[in-house]
């Protein structure tokens, strides 16, 4: 994100009779956000990663009055949203050939419907002609139609050609790299990382001992959501002293670091909980739900006045960076992670280089090794 950019609050023109007001504000501008958050009847919108406040007109003047030359006022642009339909019997068929083929390749059942949506609509576009001879060329075509008609993001967009991908190789079995779509340019956005102050106060922010522990073995792990659902009871290997992360994402195994911190609050949630299979359960014994990790991440951080960009995702980026920070091996945080590749790992090395208050020159523990234990020369 260019300086320019950092620096513009962008508040979208209301439509008529539009009940709020929305405003972007970046994250750098912390006193302007602070300054927002004062006025009354503001409110942050996690989902969108905007602000709004009730629309007014005084309520424009001061916000006008609050940013100055900041202040960029934009229209917003809803786009069109991609039509639902019901499957003809040709595409349905061809949708449960799919199907089956990626049950017995092992893919989840998230997966599998996430493809399964997308391949609804390229096989309605495409209805007419011979999906075996359809050329890499007309493909992105069809996924430039979706980012120009529908605005489709670099997610959506990498989550389209997967899904293409996916069926031409699995399910027709074609030659993988005929099917070698153009993908939209990895963002070089650095991930989201909370100083361990921060940290700190938002994982012990909770009361409720559930809550805590949710928290704390995201950050004591450096696990996804899916996985801390996923955690039975019997995968915290205390005589071990590790966390085993079954079946983690592209179907690996893999263990993490059993903090004795993170193992004591544990035991103590234990006693109080008696969780029979999974180790945090909701309320008819089956696994937590995402929605509700969300939601006490989401207080802890109203609650402590925290990074509002963050989600829980932001505590496993802070692990690994704070590991890398105190000089971990970058092969044993990827490990823990569960990354197939260090590549993957090497972006928190692009966050330590830009937070210089972290990086500890060899000039100091030169010294600290010349006069350790020393007494000063009078």
């Amino acid at each position: 994100m260019d300086t320019t950019k950092r620096n513009t609050i962008i508040l979208f023109a209301p439509r008529a009779n539009a009940g709020r007001v929305k405003v972007k504000i970046p994250y750098e501008l912390k006193a302007e956000r602070e300054a927002f958050k004062k006025l009354d009847g503001t409110f942050y919108h996690y989902n969108q990663k905007l602000w709004s406040i009730v629309n007014t007109e005084e309520n424009l003047k001061k916000v006008r009055h609050l940013f100055g030359s900041k202040l960029v006022i934009e229209n917003e642009v809803s786009p069109a949203k991609i039509p639902q339909f019901s499957p003809s019997e040709k595409i349905q068929k061809e949708l449960d050939r799919n199907q089956q083929k990626m049950v017995l390749k092992g893919f989840s059942n998230s997966t599998i419907r996430s493809y399964q949506s997308c391949l609804l609509q390229f096989f309605k576009y495409f209805e007419t002609a011979d999906l075996r001879t359809i050329t890499k060329t007309q493909i992105e075509g069809y996924v430039f139609f979706l980012i120009n008609k529908y605005k489709i993001g670099d997610q959506q967009q990498n989550m389209v050609i997967n899904a293409i991908k996916c069926y031409y190789e699995h399910t027709l079995e074609m030659p993988r790299e005929y099917y070698n779509i153009t993908r939209p340019k990895k963002s070089k956005d650095l991930p989201n990382v909370l100083s361990t102050e921060e940290v700190r106060q938002i994982i012990n922010q909770p009361t409720n001992i559930k809550h805590r522990a949710i928290l704390h073995i995201i950050y004591g792990g450096g696990l996804r959501v899916g996985e801390v659902r996923r955690l039975r009871v019997k995968d915290i290997r205390s005589d071990d002293g590790y966390i085993f992360i079954k079946d983690s994402k592209g179907k690996r195994d893999r263990h993490t670091v059993l903090s004795p911190l993170l193992l004591d609050l544990l035991r103590n949630y234990y006693r109080q909980h008696r969780p029979s299979y999974w180790l945090f359960e909701g309320q008819d014994g089956g696994q937590y739900s995402a929605k509700s990790i969300q939601q006490i991440y989401r207080a802890a951080v109203k609650a402590t006045n925290s990074n509002p960009w963050s989600t829980p995702h932001t505590l496993r980026h802070s692990f690994a960076t704070h590991l890398m920070e105190r000089g971990t091996n970058i092969r044993y945080i990827q490990s823990a992670l569960g990354h197939a590749s260090t590549k993957t790992t090497e972006v928190y090395t692009r966050v330590l280089g830009i937070n210089n208050k972290t990086l500890k020159s060899p000039l100091d523990s030169l010294y600290e090794t010349v006069t350790f234990g020393k007494k000063e020369p009078h």
